[in-house]
Parts: C-alpha cells; structure tokens; sequence
C-alpha cells in the first residue's frame, strides 16, 4: 500500500475511530451509502472522520477533521431500505488532502500518516508495561468490559500498535479519541493514554467512594425503616401508643407551625429524643409532654382586635355603674389603638377595696376588646417557679403561670388578669415579685424567658391588668412599671344604682324568679345598704339580695302566694334587725370629744375622739388599740399644744400637774393611719382649756410640732362617712382641696367642706 491513497469518504457524526479499533456505525445519508458500496466493490477500504459539528447534513472538506482512519469493512448490514450497520476495523491513520469529487459520493486523496520513528527499545518495554499495568487497574473498575481485551493487548509486543489496542477499548470521551488519533509521536501519545487512564481511574474510585456512602446510607435508612415497623407492629400487638407514628405525627405539626426558627430548631430537636426514646418509657412521657406544651402555644398566632370605641363604651356603660376614670382609660387606649393600628399594650392596674368590680371590668374590657380573657389568680403564691416555670431536670416539671395562660389563651395578644398581685408573698424559694418584674415591664417582656419552655415568649402584644386592694405591699420597682388606676368605694346612690340594674336582675333570675312575682322597693333597697351591709363594694349586698330571693322563692312555694314584695316595713321580718347603725353626730357641743374621720378596707368611719384631763404627774395615757403613727400624732399634738399654751393661758406646769388621757372607743378594733393628728390635737385643747367643740363639726388632717395640717388620703370614703354621720361641717387640709374638686355633687352635697394649712385655722372653725 503506498503513502498516497484514493478511497470513498464516510464523515462520522459525533465518532472517532481509532487503528486497531472494531466498530460498528451506522449509515443512513445517500452519499455516504454509496461510499460504502464502492468500497466493497473495491478492496472494502475506506476513509473515515469526525464531522466539525454534528448537525451538519452535507459536509464540505472544511467541515470535517482532516485527521482520520483508514479502515477495513468487515460486514455491512442492512436495518432498513435507507440505513446499513457497517462493522470495520481500523488499520492506520490518514490524512484527507483533497476531495476529487464529492458527487455522487465523497471521494479523496488520502496520505498514510505514519509514527515517527522511536528507537529507545529498553524504555519502551517499560512504558508497554506501565500501561499494561494501569489498563489492567482501568479494567477491574469497569467489570463490564470483556476480559479477553485485556489478553489480546497483552499480546502486543510493539508500543504504538499496545497503544492503539488499548486507547481503542477504553470509553472515551469525542475530544479525548481525536487527541489520540492525531498524535503520531509514540512517547506523546503514551503520556496522553496514561493520562486518560489515570484520570478514568480517579474518576472511577470517586464514584465507587460515592456508591459506596450511597449505599451505606440507602442500607442504613432500610434497616431503621424496617426496626421501626418491626417496633411499631410490637407495640400494637401490646396495645402501646405508638411512638415512632406520634414523632411523625409532632413533626408534621411543627411543619405547620406558625412560630419563629428558634422554637421550630428547638422541637426538631426534641422530637429526634423522642425518636430516640423507645427504651425508655419515662424519659419519652417527659418529652412528649415537652413537645406537647411547646406545640401549644400561640408563638405567632394572633387574634384580631375589635377597636370600635362605640361598642367598648356601651359594654362598659351596660355592664358597670360609675368609674368614669377607669372607663376613660380605656377608651384612652383603645383610641391610641385604633390610630396607631398597635402601640403599647399598657399594664393597668386596678386598685381599690374589695366588691367595687375590679376583676369584672377587666372581663369587660375583653368583651369590648372580643379578646380571649384569661384571669390568673396570684393570691398566696410564693414560689418563684409559679410565675418563671419549672426547669424540666425536676419531676413533675410544668410551664409557669403566665406560660400556662397564654397557652390557654391560645394567641399571643390576650387579655391577662393578675388578680390580688398585692396578696403574693415570698419565702426560701425565691422573690416572686422580683419575678413578675421581667412579665409587667414592657421593654422586656418580648422576650420573656419560662423556665419550662427554654425558648423567648412574647409577652409585648398582651394587655395585662393588674388587681390588689392596697399598694402598700407591693414594691416601689413593680409599682413602678404599672400604671395605678384607683377605684374607690361606691356611694349609697351608687350602689342603689348597681343593685337595680345589675344584682336584683341577676339574683332573680339565678333563684328561678321573676319580675311578676318578686320586687324589692327602693325605700327597702335603701335601708338593706345603710342597716344590714356594711361595705366599700357590693359583694355583701348581692349576698342580701340573694337572701331575700331564697326566702321569697320558699314562701311562693310554701304559702302558694301569687307575688312578693319586700318593704321597708316588711324587710326586717326576711333579714332580722338592723346589723349595722351609723353613729351619728352628738346631739350637744362637748368639751373635750371632737369627731374625726377615718379610711378603713370597707369604705370610710366616723372616730370619736375623747380627751380627759385629771391632777397626776404629767403621764399621757393612750387606749383603744392605737397603732404606732396615731401614738406619735397624739404625742405631736400634745407638743404643738405646749409650745402654744401662753395663747390659750395654759400654765407652764399644767403638764407636770395632770395627766392626759386620749381614748377611741370600740377599743377591740386596731387603729392606725396618718390622719388624726389635728382631731387629737383639737380634743386635747378643748378638754384642757375647757371650751366647747362643735358637734356638727368633723376633721382630717396629720399635724406637725409647729401646727402645720399636712394632706391625707381616702378623702371620698371619709366625706361620705361625714355624711351618713349627719355632719354639716369638714374640715380637710388645703392640700386635699383638689381632690374635692373632682368628685361629684352627690358626695359634696349638702357639706360645708373648708380647707385648712394651720392649727389656728381648725380652732377657730371647730370652737364654739
């Protein structure tokens, strides 16, 4: 065969054949049909190349490599009228020059590319035998090729046509084959092949590594798949719960969960314990009650707010008699509410004397608000973990009160009650007020931390409201973060007013009466409030009425009468004698008696006052359970008495002479209070300069050495026990004449209130 060759040209599509390669192609164009039918017509010699690009459907002689094959064909095989599988050989490479004619067949000179000549004899024994080496490494990572290829190239003894044996039965890639098949130095191309060889290898080893992790994991997640139903089947036959179905289930509702990615990481978390759990039936009860509890909670789920002003003021109107201030903070808020579409939830409290519907305007206000309403009840709780939690290392560990509200609640803005928040009291355990600082403060409370759950709860966007009856023993920190709306004690017409419209109604309908036949007259209802109840709020008398409807419902049944009507006649006959009688002012002006006016828990009192004074050896006696601060305002008073005694011509030894003796009747009850200095001072001078106090006349007011009269508190409760007293006269301190200001006509009504800074000044008004 000469170097230069004439031959029929076949252009491959995505292929390169290599000498010593056995291959089939399939042909399918005509002219390529006819190329190879006039090679087998001939010596079934035949030139083949790749194309440049695939797509193409008639190529000219610059759209195909010029590096090629000259092949053998060694059977052709007819798949359909239009397609041959032809099955050559490869026997050396060639180089297309020129086509002689491309009609009706591609048809070219072809030159014989021949290796350049390599004489080093020893080293290529070498290199055969490396490669041997690494085709036989390449063949045991891919098993799929026929280990009689490995033995027909053993059998090459010479390195290129080993080379082309070699690079012809490996998968290679379109690029890789043509790099090969253009590379006519011997060394080159061994160091090509090599390197094809060792990257395959790599490659081969990474998917095998791959495989392998694959099938460790596959093999491991069928095995917990089969324990796990194995698991479940056995705890079904027993009748157990079944754990593995609860921890789908739990995952699934975490799924759904509306809550921040620190609660969902954290139940995630538990949840792969509970997994985990199966051997251990108490740590998995634990856990599941975990995971229930935090499932629960309304991390992010809000309830809309109801913010029409109207509808609060008319629930509010309807449902509560008075308390203007409270209703008016309220609507305050829900204003700020509506304006702002959020603001801060204020934390209100509510401070008053026991029955003035402190707990029912707070469940009024989440009627108005259409909020859920949840009360927490504070009264005698002492152990810190009630308000933070428990931490769940101790048995029986539960959420905190607060936690546990909110759960209840199940949204994130209710409305909170902390109700008798002044009753909470502390021991060993902890401070637990100390440990509602961090609920009631609202720059910290968005991040509340409960012991139990371990995750922040929100606390921002709840209203809370506060109850207590004093503030005396709440601490000035937690007073401090509370925004104090005191309510005080209901008058007579007030309370007139709420038995009408709202306990009457309600008793009777709670004992099964109606208004046809059970009625109670306005005169009865009034001598029930001032003779039988004896109170700041109400609660004692909704107890009466509750008293005349069970008596009222026994004689409807009993003497078969039609209807009963409760009197001021016939009221003493259901209830027995009056219980409680107002003292009332002395009929005559006394030397030595002054009233005064005191605050108690159960609304205001009138205190008389009695002075005596014998020969003796200037002792100051003191009865009628006086508490410290009325013993220090008598002793005061006594001072500024002797400090001015050359007005009033008291002798300078008057007080080594006698003895002074200051009495308070019903000596059995404890009295104390900042607001009887000036009452005492008063009598003292009447019974020692022997002068007359009015009777019509009543005080209140602390006093200092010099006779400065200083404010008091509880002004509205002691007005109104002046009133019912029959007083026509209070003297109150200057300062306290604002608050007088604010209260309404029905108090002051009827009152000569004056208000004093001096001594001087209350003498002058209280002597005759």
């Amino acid at each position: 065969m000469s170097d230069k060759m004439y031959l029929p040209v076949v252009p491959l599509r995505g292929m390169t054949i290599l000498p010593e390669m056995v291959i089939h192609f399939d042909v399918s164009r005509d002219k390529s049909l006819q190329a190879v039918d006039e090679a087998m017509s001939n010596d079934q010699t035949l030139f083949v190349t790749a194309q440049e690009k695939i797509e193409t459907k008639d190529p000219r002689i610059n759209e195909i490599k010029p590096l090629g094959c000259i092949v053998t064909i060694k059977q052709i095989v007819k798949i359909s009228p239009t397609i041959s599988r032809v099955l050559v050989q490869g026997d050396k490479r060639g180089r297309l020059v020129e086509f002689d004619y491309e009609e009706p067949f591609l048809f070219g000179q072809i030159e014989v590319v021949n290796d350049k000549e390599y004489k080093d004899i020893a080293n290529e024994e070498v290199m055969r035998r490396e490669l041997f080496d690494l085709y036989k490494l390449y063949m045991e990572k891919n098993p799929n090729l026929a280990k009689e290829l490995m033995v027909q190239a053993g059998e090459l003894n010479e390195l290129p046509a080993f080379l082309d044996e070699v690079a012809a039965n490996l998968h290679l890639e379109l690029k890789d084959t043509q790099s090969i098949l253009e590379e006519n130095d011997v060394k080159k191309r061994y160091e090509l092949v090599s390197d094809i060889i060792i990257k395959e290898i790599q490659i081969a080893n990474i998917k095998e590594e791959i495989n392998a992790k694959v099938k460790e994991r596959v093999d491991k997640n069928q095995r917990e798949y089969i324990l796990r139903e194995q698991i479940k089947m056995i705890r079904e036959e027993l009748g157990d719960d079944s754990t593995l179905n609860d921890a789908d289930e739990f995952k699934q509702e975490t799924d759904k969960l509306k809550a921040d990615e620190e609660v969902k990481e954290k139940l995630y978390k538990e949840i792969k314990r509970f997994r985990s759990s199966l051997n251990s039936p108490a740590e998995a009860g634990v856990i599941r009650t975990y995971i229930e509890t935090l499932l629960e909670m309304p991390w992010n789920k809000k309830a809309k707010e109801h913010q029409d002003i109207n509808y609060a003021k008319e629930i509010l109107d309807k449902e509560h008699y008075g308390l203007e201030k409270v209703k008016e903070r309220i609507l305050e808020f829900l204003a700020v509410r509506a304006l702002t579409k959020k603001g801060d939830a204020p934390i209100l409290c509510l401070v008053g004397p026991p029955g003035t519907g402190k707990t029912s305007i707070a469940k009024s206000l989440a009627k108005a608000l259409k909020k859920p309403y949840v009360r927490i009840s504070l009264g005698g709780v002492r152990d810190e973990a009630e308000i933070r939690g428990h931490r769940k290392t101790y048995v029986g560990a539960m959420p905190g009160r607060i936690a546990a509200g909110m759960k209840e609640a199940g949204v994130k803005n209710p409305l909170l009650l902390l109700d008798e928040i002044d009753k909470v009291s502390n021991d060993y355990k902890g401070d637990t007020f100390s440990a509602l600082l961090e609920v009631l403060d609202s720059e910290q409370n968005m991040k509340f931390r409960d012991h139990y759950l371990e995750v922040p709860l929100d606390l921002s966007e709840v209203l809370f409201i506060t109850t207590a009856n004093t503030l005396q023993t709440i601490p000035k920190p937690l007073l401090d973060r509370m925004e104090i709306i005191e309510i005080s004690s209901y008058t007579e017409n007030e309370k007139l007013h709420i038995a009408t419209e709202h306990l009457i109604p309600k008793q009777i309908k709670k004992h099964g009466l109606n208004a046809k036949n059970f009625a109670i007259s306005e005169s009865a209802l009034g001598d029930l409030i001032r003779n039988y109840t004896k109170e700041a709020g109400v609660r004692q008398l909704e107890r009466k009425i509750g008293e005349l409807c069970r008596k009222a419902a026994k004689e409807l049944l009993e003497d078969k009468k039609k209807k009963i009507q409760i009197t001021k006649r016939n009221l003493a006959s259901y209830l027995g004698k009056a219980k409680y009688t107002y003292q009332l002012k002395n009929e005559d002006d006394e030397i030595g008696i002054v009233r005064g006016l005191a605050w108690t828990s159960v609304g205001g009192d009138t205190l008389q006052i009695e002075v005596n004074v014998m020969p003796g050896q200037g002792e100051i006696l003191l009865t009628g359970q006086l508490g410290d601060v009325m013993k220090e305002s008598a002793k005061a008073g006594i001072s500024y008495i002797r400090s001015v005694g050359k007005q009033y011509n008291i002798s300078e030894t008057f007080f080594k002479d006698h003895d002074v003796h200051i009495h308070i009747p019903e000596g059995a009850v404890p009295k104390d209070g900042p607001s009887a200095g000036i009452t005492m001072a008063t009598a003292i001078l009447s019974a020692i300069t022997k002068k007359k106090v009015k009777s019509a006349v009543a005080m209140t007011g602390e006093i200092t050495l010099r006779g400065r009269v200083l404010p008091i508190g509880g002004l509205k409760e002691k007005l109104l026990a002046a009133k019912n007293a029959g007083i026509t006269t209070v003297i109150i301190p200057k300062e306290n004449e604002a608050d007088v200001k604010e209260m309404s006509s029905e108090i002051t009504k009827g009152l000569e209130i004056i208000g004093v800074s001096s001594m001087d000044e209350v003498i002058k008004i209280a002597f005759v």
